[in-house]
């Protein structure tokens, strides 16, 4: 990093030191080190090509979440110099930084083939070799505009609608020409490793109303290494991915003659999915929970009491019925509530919880559907708690030892926390007394902090009606899954006058505390399944053991052992299929059977098995009891 000293200085603080420069400077010009992306000043990111201001500056690397999102951002705008130069006829929509990488959207006649992702990645390559500065040119409205409409750029046009601004700013490198706000990389030849991952189709500004357009998606880093490991984490998350997983292991299928985003489970899904449900409805008659189901279609005119109907109208499936609305419920919470009003509540009753596995129906638009994690039919492990003030806090103490040993059940140890909290300069937004807010958002900190949790404050991103703790699954990929939910809410005790009665004898509002722990059921098998790689635990696997004759001739014991297997309680299945043995274990492994035992002529005479296990391949000859022993303790240890 250099700095220069003039008489007519300014003063910058760069990582505790103070240093003295020219005035109308560029950062770029004092700042030589390339892992320094853009600069921060006074909560503004500023790309290096920016006039040096005065104060303290904040470097950002790509280590952080700004530092990625300005390199993928001009990883965006070379892929779309690449195709401007390769295809000049191309409309250009937009190209954002995502989660992970990049991607741009073209109008093109003709459909982007995957074959043209080597040629588009090949000029990518040609462009950042010729090191091009990138630069930012602030137009006036008018220049912007005549400068896109010469270039046929509808869309640009389409964009310079929405923005007011008298100025408009663009970024420029060579002669591509890209209308943003940035900050960007100074130069081209910074992306030093970029891989283009796929093309699909997407609606101009989402809306299925619109022209089809192509999206090329692609990532890029700072090092060969980091794309190297990228590559290889997204291969084996693709080697994981619940959509192909589970119609391989026969768990489940979606079948669009039937209707996209509807689950249809089959007889090995059903059982994992039972299993889950019997594990959940035990525990939670363990934890106090009242266990109750509620209709799948309400009338509207409950909908219009909660106020869902007016904030979430166009989420829900709407039904005639005599003349009237009915609405197939999109969540369970009115349900619950009518169940709490059925009767005259104590403070001796708190806190009354009611649970249950409900499946709601959301009218998610089908361009956002994605396997089970989005889905237009789901079931919801539901809970709903009705509190006072003297046993909030100890309420969400219990929820929260009561998620974190369920989900460690299943496996899963790591997780992300973050606490949303209303945002003090906005309370016009939100609706509750100060006091109620203030008591929810005590009683949620201080519940992580005495189980010693790490999480995240969101200031600003508590919903209208509460603040709230979310729990995300971290699967064995580090890839988040939305799970935990402790929710409150100032609204729905409000418009059904929910109360208890007090020591006093006098009503007083009841504090409601939505509460899922698995999330849906749906989703979180599609986080099993990617966190084991379909390999499920024993006691969670459809088939925790498959007996295999050698031969027609040992079918009659495989059965025997089928009978003694089955009357212990493990769910077992016999091939007896004319195949060669090899044939079968090959189909056991693929299946991902956890045991596998494998009966011929000398097993048959000494009345053992010889054991396999997925995995660990041949463990021995055994007798059986000694299976039987092994599987159940696996099922105990939930292993």
């Amino acid at each position: 990093m250099r700095f220069y000293r003039y008489d007519n200085w300014m003063r910058i603080k760069i990582k505790e030191k103070t240093w003295e420069v020219e005035p109308g400077i560029k950062f770029k010009e004092i700042i030589d080190d390339d892992n320094v992306l853009c600069v921060k000043w006074q909560g503004i990111y500023l790309d290096l090509d920016s006039e040096v201001r005065e104060g303290e500056i904040e470097l950002v690397d790509f280590s952080s979440p700004m530092g990625k999102s300005v390199f993928w951002h001009s990883s965006a705008h070379l892929l779309a110099h690449a195709v401007k130069r390769l295809f000049p006829s191309v409309k250009l929509a937009i190209g954002p930084a995502i989660e992970n990488g990049f991607y741009y959207d073209f109008d093109k006649e003709e459909p982007f083939q995957e074959e043209d992702l080597a040629l588009i990645e090949a000029k990518m390559q040609e462009l950042r070799d010729s090191d091009i500065p990138i630069e930012r040119v602030v137009f006036d409205r008018e220049s912007a505009i005549a400068l896109f409409r010469s270039q046929g750029e509808v869309y640009k046009l389409e964009i310079l609608e929405g923005i007011p601004d008298e100025k408009i700013s663009c970024y420029r490198q060579d002669d591509f020409i890209d209308l943003c706000l940035g900050p960007h990389l100074p130069r081209t030849g910074m992306i030093k490793s970029f891989k283009l991952l796929s093309v699909a189709g997407a609606y101009w500004k989402g809306d299925e109303r619109n022209k089809m357009l192509q999206r090329i998606y692609g990532i890029s880093f700072p090092t060969s290494e980091e794309l190297n490991e990228y590559l290889q984490k997204l291969a084996e998350a693709k080697r994981r991915d619940h959509r192909r997983l589970g119609p391989q292991l026969e768990l489940f299928s979606f079948y669009e003659e039937a209707g996209a985003g509807l689950v249809y489970w089959h007889p090995k899904g059903a059982i994992l999915r039972r299993v889950i449900e019997d594990y959940w409805i035990e525990e939670h008659k363990r934890h106090g929970y009242k266990i109750v189901y509620t209709p799948h279609i309400f009338r509207g005119h409950l909908w219009k009491l909660s106020g869902h109907y007016d904030y979430y109208r166009e989420n829900m499936f709407t039904l005639p019925v005599e003349n009237e609305e009915y609405i197939l419920k999109p969540m369970n919470c009115p349900g619950h509530i009518l169940i709490y009003k059925s009767g005259v509540r104590s403070y001796k009753e708190l806190p009354y919880r009611l649970a249950e596995l409900g499946t709601v129906y959301r009218n998610e638009k089908s361009g956002v559907l994605h396997g089970m994690l989005r889905v237009r039919g789901f079931t919801q492990d539901d809970a709903h708690i009705f509190v006072n003030e003297e046993i909030v806090e100890e309420e969400i103490r219990e929820i929260l030892d009561f998620s974190l040993k369920m989900l460690g059940d299943f496996g899963f140890k790591n997780f992300k926390i973050d606490l949303s909290v209303r945002d003090l300069a906005q309370k016009e937004r939100y609706i509750g007394s100060d006091k109620a807010w203030e008591l929810a958002e005590e009683s949620l900190a201080n519940a992580l902090k005495r189980r010693g949790l790490e999480y995240n404050r969101a200031e600003g991103e508590a919903v209208f009606y509460g603040p709230k703790i979310d729990i995300k699954l971290l699967d064995s990929l580090g890839n988040e899954w939305q799970a935990t939910t402790i929710q409150f809410d100032f609204n729905l005790p409000q418009r059904f006058d929910v109360y208890y009665i007090g020591k006093d004898g006098n009503h007083h509002p009841a504090i409601i505390i939505h509460r899922t722990i698995l999330g849906s059921l749906e989703r979180f098998v599609g986080a099993l399944i990617e966190h084991y790689g379909g390999a499920l635990p024993v006691w969670l696997s459809p088939v925790q053991a498959r007996i295999m004759p050698i031969t027609d001739k040992e079918i009659l014991y495989g059965e025997e052992i089928l009978a003694m297997l089955q009357k212990e309680g493990i769910r077992v299945e016999i091939d007896r299929r004319p195949e060669k043995i090899n044939y079968k274990v090959a189909e056991a492994e693929r299946l991902k059977i956890p045991y596998m035992l494998i009966v011929g002529k000398r097993e048959k005479e000494e009345e053992v098995v010889s054991l396999r296990k997925r995995k660990e391949g041949v463990i021995g000859v055994k007798m059986i009891e000694e299976v039987i022993r092994m599987i159940k303790e696996d099922m105990e240890n939930k292993s």
